[in-house]
């Protein structure tokens, strides 16, 4: 492959990769990130592909990463000159014949799609539109365009800004879209002082928890002493229900690689790593091909666009602990340590991996950069709120209609979220809470649906930003139970290296699966909240030091839940099994006999069209017979 050693070769392609992205003629696009290979988009790219040979078509079929609508997947995308892009949602392999008469005919009678692309997202590319922009066939016009579907309209996509529109693994593709165009401007044009500055004007705080500022901590980094010096990224997104990170790395990876080469040359290092976890095959094979295209075009290595700057990544592979999350664990598993925090008086800008100064910054934080330095930090900064700039990306799970991934500008209500955005909730359920930050964050009640999402409202609020995980849940959670999930959970991945962490989590968790087994006691609660002080205090690093939020908050917002399981025995969410019963009510019952045939413990009896009954001595309470019921028979107590 011919080396890019100026503007004019990365012009060329530039060029070359816009013909991939449109190449003329029908061109096919699968959603094969991991969201999408889960619902079935392999058999779905399998069937095309048999498809187009069978008929034998001259159209282009392609993968490309997650648009970020999970609930929609599989998703295929077809672009045809002139037209919109269009996107058909929930594709079956059984649809694919019918998909591929409609391209034929130009015709959408059969398979309607979810909605039309005007107009392609231009953040951070050249200044190129090849969709039809007020040009839609009359046809298409019932279709909604993207930015009419509510889950999309209040979103501002940045670092996800590639996803589901290029080839992950085609290189001359994320080009097209003015890749390394920022790399290019910093290497010929500007100072390493200048791209902090840049950095720092922005406002770019770090997405992976701490929010600490990317430019200060760059500039901490070059003004420490010492000749070798690391960049690092942090991919080892370990929080439930979280895939941010994932889904950068696998649907838009030379993002990542751009950014980390930006903070590379400002802080003066040439040597690299990616931190991924293991559990995540499709993003090291996506990122392993993206740094191998990007040495062998000469963007990675010696003398980096003819200049005398040189900078070359490695990509390590975490054995999935949850404090390597942590930047000094992290730094202590790539040395082939164990994955131990150290104490935070010692900061890695200076004393980093292996003792050398290093900078960590997470997947989101290293795709932004590019566009920071492209639109300038003044750009950036005007987004969102102030102290908390620009957008941030957030996996949106749960006990909500719209489940997916979400870019949206800082300091956004989370009633946009959780309601416009998200659809909602399921079945007509009342919305109780959302959890963001992961296991260490904290849980919203819903009274407080026009907080502004930001580092600073968050944190006030009893939670925290975090990576981005945000679970939404209905008022069939048990609040408490919550807790008990989220403190077991952190007593697994705890290092156990201090001793607040180690024996504090492990205690709160007794206490709440007493708890929530009805064996709870007056004055638990307050033990609770002075062991979380002795925690947050003493812990070393930032797993114990917020593991008691979500224990904190939950006390604070649901204290008459904590009260009803220690006071009443009762759960009032009707979740915790010790605390619960099945009753028939006589009135709804039909005598059906549903109910009894599916109870594994054959505890349910009653004559045909009779009202039923339940042996409570042999009852496990399981669910099962109320899920069951088509007559809304059967209610917990």
């Amino acid at each position: 492959m011919k080396k890019i050693s100026a503007l004019d070769d990365l012009k060329k392609a530039g060029d070359k990769g816009w013909k991939s992205l449109f190449p003329g003629g029908v061109k096919i696009l699968v959603g094969m990130a991991t969201s999408g290979i889960a619902s079935g988009a392999g058999e779905v790219y399998a069937a095309l592909a048999a498809e187009i040979k069978k008929r034998k078509l001259p159209y282009v079929l392609a993968k490309t990463g997650s648009m970020g609508m999970d609930c929609i997947e599989p998703l295929v995308d077809i672009i045809e000159k002139d037209k919109p892009r269009l996107s058909y949602g929930k594709m079956t392999a059984g649809k694919v014949p019918d998909l591929i008469d409609q391209i034929i005919k130009g015709t959408i009678d059969k398979i309607k799609p979810v909605y039309r692309i005007d107009e392609e997202n231009l953040i951070a590319t050249r200044d190129k539109n090849h969709y039809t922009k007020g040009n839609v066939p009359e046809y298409l016009k019932e279709i909604p365009g993207i930015n009419e579907v509510p889950f999309y309209k209040k979103q501002i996509k940045i670092a996800t800004r590639n996803c589901g529109i290029i080839d992950p693994e085609n290189m001359e593709e994320y080009i097209a879209r003015g890749g390394y165009l920022a790399l290019q401007k910093v290497l010929t044009s500007m100072t390493p002082e200048s791209v902090i500055e840049d950095v720092i004007k922005s406002g770019l705080r770090g997405r992976g928890g701490g929010g600490f500022p990317a430019g200060v901590k760059w500039q901490s980094c070059r003004s420490a002493h010492g000749d070798i010096k690391y960049v690092i990224c942090n991919g080892d997104e370990g929080d439930p229900g979280a895939y941010m990170d994932r889904s950068v790395m696998e649907g838009d990876p030379h993002s990542v690689i751009e950014g980390m080469i930006i903070g590379a040359y400002a802080i003066g290092a040439q040597e690299g790593y990616i931190y991924v976890r293991n559990e995540y095959p499709l993003a090291v094979t996506n990122l392993t091909k993206a740094i191998s295209d990007a040495r062998s075009r000469g963007l990675l290595g010696k003398n980096i666009f003819g200049t005398s700057f040189s900078f070359d990544i490695k990509i390590s592979k975490g054995a999935g602990a949850f404090v390597c999350g942590e930047s000094t664990a992290l730094m202590a598993s790539l040395e082939g340590k164990a994955g131990e925090p150290r104490a935070k008086y010692i900061h890695t800008v200076e004393h980093g991996l292996w003792d050398r100064p290093s900078n960590l910054n997470n997947v989101e934080t290293w795709a932004n950069v590019p566009v920071v330095i492209s639109r300038g930090g003044k750009w950036f900064s005007e987004i969102g709120v102030p102290h908390s700039t620009g957008t941030k990306v957030f996996s949106l799970v749960g006990k909500i209609n719209n489940i997916g991934l979400v870019e949206v500008p800082m300091g956004i209500p989370l009633k946009d979220i959780i309601y416009d955005i998200g659809g909602g909730i399921p079945g007509g359920r009342k919305f109780k809470a959302v959890q963001t930050g992961g296991p260490s964050g904290g849980c919203i009640p819903a009274k407080m649906m026009d907080l502004s999402v930001d580092f600073d409202a968050l944190r006030e609020a009893g939670s925290m930003m975090g990576s981005g995980g945000m679970i939404v849940m209905d008022e069939k959670t048990c609040m408490v139970d919550l807790a008990r999930y989220f403190i077991e959970f952190l007593v697994s991945e705890s290092c156990g290296k201090c001793t607040p962490c180690r024996e504090g989590v492990r205690r709160m968790n007794d206490i709440l699966h007493d708890i929530c087994a009805g064996r709870g006691r007056e004055g638990d609660v307050e033990i609770l909240e002075s062991m979380a002080k002795g925690i947050v205090d003493g812990s070393l690093c930032a797993l114990g030091g917020s593991a008691p939020n979500p224990v904190l908050s939950t006390i604070k917002y649901f204290r008459e839940e904590y009260d009803a399981h220690i006071k009443d025995k009762k759960c009032p969410a009707g979740v915790c099994r010790a605390l619960i019963r099945y009753e028939i009510t006589a009135k709804k019952c039909t005598g059906c006999g549903v109910c009894a045939k599916k109870c594994p413990t054959g505890c349910i009896s009653g004559e045909k069209k009779k009202a039923h009954k339940i042996n409570r001595k042999k009852c496990i309470k399981c669910g099962i017979c109320m899920e069951s019921c088509k007559f809304d028979a059967i209610t917990v107590e």
